[in-house]
């Protein structure tokens, strides 16, 4: 049976998260209801992820198998003309039949946003955290690579998960300069994460800029696999899962 592979693009605020939930909107559902529409029977879908409530993506990539294939360019619009305006198609590939979106890919990269501002700002807030004291970014900096490379991520799980280690690999942690609009960006990449890892991170990181934690303790804070020693888990609505990695593109 022939398999696509999607790229989704949506605005977490009025999702459960991707996964389907019996108590509201999921992404997955949406993209089931449109899929199923177009082909005229049951589609199921295996996501790449599963965001959490709040948490958006402009490059989710979920897979499917499907009874006949859509040219990839007209793929997307059949798609969009079906779903709801906060969530979107944005590519499409034909790819081997036993591909899968879940264990297929080969890591994910995301990015916690920060707003560093007195004032609030009604046209940032779905998309960024609030912080409203000033910040050193220069320590947040020289705080992220201590991050990188293979570490027992344990410190920064929350409660919950269903993961059998906490051994995870990191190959890229930085923290940004704020823009123009003062959002910082934390952007962090590896091969796999655990729950609620990236935005505890930020969190840590966010103390050291706030001088709660000093940068050379992030070694300790990390070998400690305490999670109380770590930073607070920051809200959903700064976290956006920007890319997937896989061979297929």
């Amino acid at each position: 049976m022939p398999a696509i592979a999607l790229v989704i693009e949506f605005d977490g605020t009025d999702f459960v998260g991707w996964q389907y939930q019996e108590n509201g909107r999921s992404v997955q559902e949406q993209i089931q209801k449109a899929l199923s529409t177009l082909y005229k029977e049951e589609i199921k879908v295996t996501g790449s992820s599963r965001t959490d409530a709040g948490v958006h993506a402009r490059g989710l990539v979920c897979s499917a198998k499907v009874p006949f294939i859509i040219p990839e360019d007209k793929l997307p619009f059949a798609c969009n003309a079906l779903l709801p305006e906060d969530v979107a198609v944005v590519k499409a590939y034909k790819v081997s039949e036993d591909f899968n979106a879940r264990f297929d890919n080969k890591g994910k990269r995301y990015i916690y946003r920060i707003y560093n501002s007195p004032f609030k700002s009604p046209l940032r807030r779905r998309y960024s955290h609030l912080v409203t004291g000033t910040l050193d970014v220069e320590a947040m900096k020289k705080a992220a690579p201590f991050f990188e490379g293979e570490h027992d991520f344990a410190a920064f799980c929350a409660a919950g998960g269903s993961q059998n280690t906490t051994v995870r690999r990191l190959t890229k942690v930085e923290v940004h300069d704020p823009d123009e609009n003062g959002i910082i960006e934390i952007e962090v990449v590896g091969e796999a994460f655990l729950y609620n890892m990236v935005r505890i991170i930020a969190g840590t990181l966010l103390y050291v800029g706030q001088g709660k934690i000093a940068v050379d303790d992030i070694p300790s804070v990390i070998d400690s696999c305490d999670r109380e020693r770590a930073g607070k888990t920051l809200p959903p609505e700064g976290l956006t899962l920007e890319e997937v990695f896989y061979d297929y593109a």
